[in-house]
């Protein structure tokens, strides 16, 4: 080998002859929770408000938004509980939860539907690899719940979770 310099913590010598640069970080990267209890019409999808940040490396999340400034490949993860106005009556129908990028549908996840039998609550989560340019692009998280009796639904307080960080050499 005739490379010239030193190998260390953050450099090694590659097959080809060329030092590089060891690593990288997962960054930015973000983990976000609902602190309660967020009630919303039957039927209608609604933004999850992600109102306690838990992580947010590059101060990347806002208004329950994440855009991270720099461009590459994100892997997303959402969960959320969906219930009647209550939890307690049975009138749970259906949930759909959802990844959107830019505002639009992304990744959708048509939970669970219990027809002529309906539940209490039912939490589910999904996961998606979502590219982001760096500047502009954004990832948001919307549920839509309904009831057999049409009453309100709710997203139960602190089920609703989400995360993202930046993949390295994806």
């Amino acid at each position: 080998l005739s490379a010239t310099g030193t190998a260390s913590s953050s450099t090694f010598l590659r097959g080809d002859n060329s030092w590089a640069s060891a690593g990288g970080d997962n960054t930015p990267a973000f983990f976000v929770r609902n602190n309660a209890d967020q009630d919303m019409s039957h039927g209608v999808e609604t933004l999850v408000t992600l109102d306690t940040e838990i992580l947010d490396t590059d101060n990347a999340f806002a208004s329950n938004k994440f855009t991270p400034q720099e461009a590459g490949k994100y892997f997303i993860t959402f969960s959320g509980r969906g219930s009647d106005d209550n939890s307690t009556s049975g009138n749970l129908s259906y949930v759909f939860i959802r990844v959107r990028k830019n505002g639009s549908g992304y990744e959708t996840r048509g939970v669970i539907n219990f027809n002529n039998n309906p539940g209490r609550q039912a939490t589910f989560s999904l996961q998606a690899i979502v590219y982001l340019n760096g500047s502009s692009d954004y990832v948001d998280f919307t549920m839509e719940v309904g009831t057999n009796d049409s009453t309100t639904a709710r997203i139960s307080g602190d089920y609703a979770r989400a995360s993202g960080f930046k993949l390295i050499g994806a």
